[in-house]
């Protein structure tokens, strides 16, 4: 696996893999209807790819495949961290989520899934509140998690 950065030709590719990781590996914490509020499918490319090319965003590759991403802004908010969900659990997420964290000085912060709050946790990140957010009408719980980063 290598990390790069983002390029505008991964856009679609990672709206892909954001919707099939968010319905299958978030499945067992959310409803479908709360799957179907998050990722509906319908990603607006050029919003993202624009949001992609503001932030700090790094491509994780393995044979070809994207296997992850993730993106940080200038004052700390990762904002997304998604891996591919055949390759949950091989180091892919913390490997992007590192290099991101390398980029700041102070706090980074991030609104964690049900799902990866424990992921979170487990790199230092602290629980500042749980909270309800509205897409497309269905609420979905997540946390508010912040790490310092010295």
């Amino acid at each position: 696996m290598f990390i790069r950065n983002y390029t505008p030709n991964d856009c679609k590719e990672l709206a892909d893999l954001f919707y099939k990781t968010v319905h299958t590996i978030n499945a067992s914490d959310y409803s479908k209807e709360q799957l179907d509020a998050w990722a509906s499918g319908q990603v607006d490319l050029a919003i993202w790819n624009q949001s992609f090319l503001k932030h700090y965003t790094l491509v994780a590759v393995e044979n070809d495949t994207i296997v992850g991403f993730g993106d940080i802004d200038k004052l700390g908010y990762l904002d997304r961290l998604f891996v591919h969900k055949d390759y949950q659990g091989k180091g892919v997420g913390s490997a992007i989520c590192s290099r991101l964290e390398e980029t700041v000085s102070g706090k980074v912060f991030t609104q964690a899934s049900i799902t990866a709050k424990g992921f979170f946790a487990k790199r230092g990140y602290a629980v500042v509140k749980e909270q309800q957010v509205e897409r497309s009408g269905v609420w979905l719980t997540n946390f508010v998690m912040e790490k310092t980063i010295l």
